[in-house]
Protein backbone atom coordinates (compact mmCIF):
# COMPACT_ATOMS: atom_id res chain seq x y z
CA UNK A 1 0.00 0.00 0.00
CA UNK A 2 1.56 3.07 -0.87
CA UNK A 3 2.11 5.58 1.63
CA UNK A 4 1.82 9.73 0.81
CA UNK A 5 3.51 12.52 2.65
CA UNK A 6 1.89 16.16 2.24
CA UNK A 7 3.64 19.14 3.21
CA UNK A 8 0.79 21.41 4.33
CA UNK A 9 1.94 25.06 3.72
CA UNK A 10 0.28 27.74 5.79
CA UNK A 11 -0.38 30.54 2.85
CA UNK A 12 0.21 33.42 4.36
CA UNK A 13 3.83 32.11 5.64
CA UNK A 14 5.19 29.13 4.15
CA UNK A 15 8.04 29.13 6.69
CA UNK A 16 5.05 27.72 8.78
CA UNK A 17 4.13 23.93 7.83
CA UNK A 18 3.28 20.79 8.87
CA UNK A 19 4.12 17.26 6.90
CA UNK A 20 1.33 14.73 7.75
CA UNK A 21 1.46 10.88 6.35
CA UNK A 22 -1.86 9.32 4.89
CA UNK A 23 -2.15 5.88 3.02
CA UNK A 24 -3.67 6.49 -0.91
CA UNK A 25 -6.43 4.72 -0.14
CA UNK A 26 -7.99 7.08 2.74
CA UNK A 27 -10.13 9.78 1.89
CA UNK A 28 -9.93 13.55 1.43
CA UNK A 29 -12.19 13.47 4.88
CA UNK A 30 -9.52 11.55 6.47
CA UNK A 31 -6.88 14.05 4.78
CA UNK A 32 -9.02 17.23 6.20
CA UNK A 33 -8.98 15.81 9.83
CA UNK A 34 -5.36 15.53 9.82
CA UNK A 35 -5.09 19.22 8.50
CA UNK A 36 -7.33 20.43 11.29
CA UNK A 37 -5.23 18.22 14.28
CA UNK A 38 -2.18 19.48 12.52
CA UNK A 39 -2.66 22.96 13.15
CA UNK A 40 -4.80 23.51 15.99
CA UNK A 41 -7.94 23.69 14.66
CA UNK A 42 -11.76 22.43 15.35
CA UNK A 43 -13.95 21.27 12.69
CA UNK A 44 -17.03 23.41 13.33
CA UNK A 45 -16.73 24.91 9.68
CA UNK A 46 -16.94 24.24 6.38
CA UNK A 47 -13.82 23.21 3.72
CA UNK A 48 -13.41 22.21 0.66
CA UNK A 49 -9.76 20.84 -1.66
CA UNK A 50 -8.75 22.20 -4.94
CA UNK A 51 -7.10 20.23 -7.53
CA UNK A 52 -3.87 22.46 -8.43
CA UNK A 53 -1.11 22.69 -10.55
CA UNK A 54 2.54 24.30 -10.05
CA UNK A 55 0.66 27.85 -10.17
CA UNK A 56 -1.74 26.90 -7.49
CA UNK A 57 -4.43 27.71 -9.67
CA UNK A 58 -7.74 26.31 -8.81
CA UNK A 59 -8.81 23.55 -10.14
CA UNK A 60 -11.42 20.92 -9.83
CA UNK A 61 -13.33 20.50 -5.98
CA UNK A 62 -13.54 17.77 -3.32
CA UNK A 63 -16.16 19.31 -1.04
CA UNK A 64 -16.71 18.27 2.44
CA UNK A 65 -20.17 18.69 1.30
CA UNK A 66 -22.45 20.51 -1.72
CA UNK A 67 -22.65 24.15 -0.69
CA UNK A 68 -24.74 26.50 -1.66
CA UNK A 69 -23.06 28.74 -4.59
CA UNK A 70 -23.15 28.12 -8.19
CA UNK A 71 -20.02 25.74 -9.87
CA UNK A 72 -18.12 25.02 -13.18
CA UNK A 73 -18.79 21.09 -12.41
CA UNK A 74 -20.40 19.15 -9.52
CA UNK A 75 -17.96 19.08 -6.97
CA UNK A 76 -16.59 15.60 -5.37
CA UNK A 77 -17.02 14.77 -2.09
CA UNK A 78 -14.16 14.28 0.27
CA UNK A 79 -15.79 10.88 2.23
CA UNK A 80 -16.18 9.63 -0.74
CA UNK A 81 -12.89 10.55 -2.88
CA UNK A 82 -10.26 8.50 -1.64
CA UNK A 83 -6.92 10.80 -2.39
CA UNK A 84 -4.57 8.15 -4.51
CA UNK A 85 -7.10 8.61 -7.47
CA UNK A 86 -6.75 12.60 -7.60
CA UNK A 87 -2.85 12.38 -7.61
CA UNK A 88 -1.88 12.80 -11.45
CA UNK A 89 1.46 14.13 -10.99
CA UNK A 90 4.50 13.00 -8.42
CA UNK A 91 4.58 16.91 -6.91
CA UNK A 92 0.80 17.15 -6.85
CA UNK A 93 -0.77 19.65 -5.67
CA UNK A 94 -4.12 20.76 -3.36
CA UNK A 95 -5.46 24.05 -2.10
CA UNK A 96 -7.39 23.61 0.77
CA UNK A 97 -9.96 25.96 2.09
CA UNK A 98 -10.80 26.27 5.59
CA UNK A 99 -13.97 27.86 6.98
CA UNK A 100 -15.15 30.51 4.05
CA UNK A 101 -15.94 33.49 6.56
CA UNK A 102 -12.13 33.41 7.93
CA UNK A 103 -11.15 31.98 4.60
CA UNK A 104 -7.98 29.99 6.06
CA UNK A 105 -5.90 28.89 3.15
CA UNK A 106 -3.63 26.05 2.62
CA UNK A 107 -1.02 24.64 -0.09
CA UNK A 108 -0.80 20.96 0.24
CA UNK A 109 1.98 19.31 -1.74
CA UNK A 110 2.85 16.11 -1.98
CA UNK A 111 5.97 15.55 -0.87
CA UNK A 112 7.07 11.67 -0.80
CA UNK A 113 5.65 8.49 -1.96
CA UNK A 114 6.45 5.19 -0.25
CA UNK A 115 5.96 1.91 -0.76
CA UNK A 116 6.76 0.66 3.17
CA UNK A 117 4.42 1.26 5.65
CA UNK A 118 5.52 2.05 9.18
CA UNK A 119 3.82 -0.52 11.79
CA UNK A 120 4.46 1.92 14.31
CA UNK A 121 2.36 4.90 12.66
CA UNK A 122 -1.19 5.29 12.72
CA UNK A 123 -2.54 6.44 9.40
CA UNK A 124 -3.32 9.42 8.98
CA UNK A 125 -0.62 11.18 11.00
CA UNK A 126 1.54 14.11 11.75
CA UNK A 127 5.20 13.81 11.25
CA UNK A 128 6.17 16.90 11.31
CA UNK A 129 5.55 20.65 12.96
CA UNK A 130 7.63 23.72 11.43
CA UNK A 131 6.70 27.41 12.27
CA UNK A 132 4.43 28.69 14.70
CA UNK A 133 0.58 28.27 13.69
CA UNK A 134 -2.43 30.87 13.41
CA UNK A 135 -4.47 31.39 15.96
CA UNK A 136 -8.39 29.90 14.84
CA UNK A 137 -10.17 32.16 16.51
CA UNK A 138 -7.97 35.37 17.79
CA UNK A 139 -4.26 35.88 18.94
CA UNK A 140 -1.88 34.59 20.20
CA UNK A 141 1.36 35.33 21.95
CA UNK A 142 4.27 33.97 20.31
CA UNK A 143 5.30 31.79 22.94
CA UNK A 144 1.88 30.48 24.01
CA UNK A 145 1.32 28.45 26.08
CA UNK A 146 4.92 27.93 27.12
CA UNK A 147 4.72 31.20 28.52
CA UNK A 148 2.26 30.37 31.30
CA UNK A 149 4.56 27.84 32.45
CA UNK A 150 7.81 31.00 32.62
CA UNK A 151 5.65 32.89 34.38
CA UNK A 152 4.69 30.55 36.84
CA UNK A 153 7.99 29.71 37.45
CA UNK A 154 9.23 33.28 37.46
CA UNK A 155 6.68 35.26 38.93
CA UNK A 156 6.60 37.73 36.03
CA UNK A 157 3.35 39.16 37.49
CA UNK A 158 5.07 40.89 40.61
CA UNK A 159 7.98 43.86 40.29
CA UNK A 160 11.13 42.56 39.79
CA UNK A 161 13.66 44.07 42.79
CA UNK A 162 15.35 47.76 41.92
CA UNK A 163 12.47 48.69 39.55
CA UNK A 164 9.77 50.90 40.29
CA UNK A 165 6.11 51.25 38.85
CA UNK A 166 5.24 53.50 36.28
CA UNK A 167 5.18 56.97 36.75
CA UNK A 168 8.03 56.89 40.60
CA UNK A 169 10.67 58.13 38.38
CA UNK A 170 13.25 60.01 39.91
CA UNK A 171 12.89 63.28 38.47
CA UNK A 172 9.23 62.74 39.71
CA UNK A 173 9.95 62.53 43.39
CA UNK A 174 13.11 65.08 43.34
CA UNK A 175 10.20 67.44 41.86
CA UNK A 176 7.02 66.50 44.47
CA UNK A 177 9.66 67.03 47.51
CA UNK A 178 11.88 69.76 46.15
CA UNK A 179 13.69 71.98 48.87
CA UNK A 180 12.95 68.57 51.26
CA UNK A 181 16.20 66.76 52.39
CA UNK A 182 15.91 62.74 53.11
CA UNK A 183 16.55 61.54 56.51
CA UNK A 184 17.00 58.27 55.46
CA UNK A 185 18.37 56.26 52.27
CA UNK A 186 14.67 54.61 52.04
CA UNK A 187 13.40 56.34 48.98
CA UNK A 188 17.10 57.30 47.19
CA UNK A 189 18.05 55.44 44.29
Amino acid sequence: MAILKFRIYFEEDDSVYRDVVIRHKQTFFDLHEIILKAYDFDSKHAATFYRSNDHWQRGREISLERYDKKYKAAPLLMKETTIGTEIHDPNQKFIYVYDFAKNWTFQVELINVSKEENPKVTYPSVVRKEGIPPSQYGTKGLLGERFADIEEKYDLTKGAEGFGEEGEGAGEASDEHEGEEHGSDEEIF
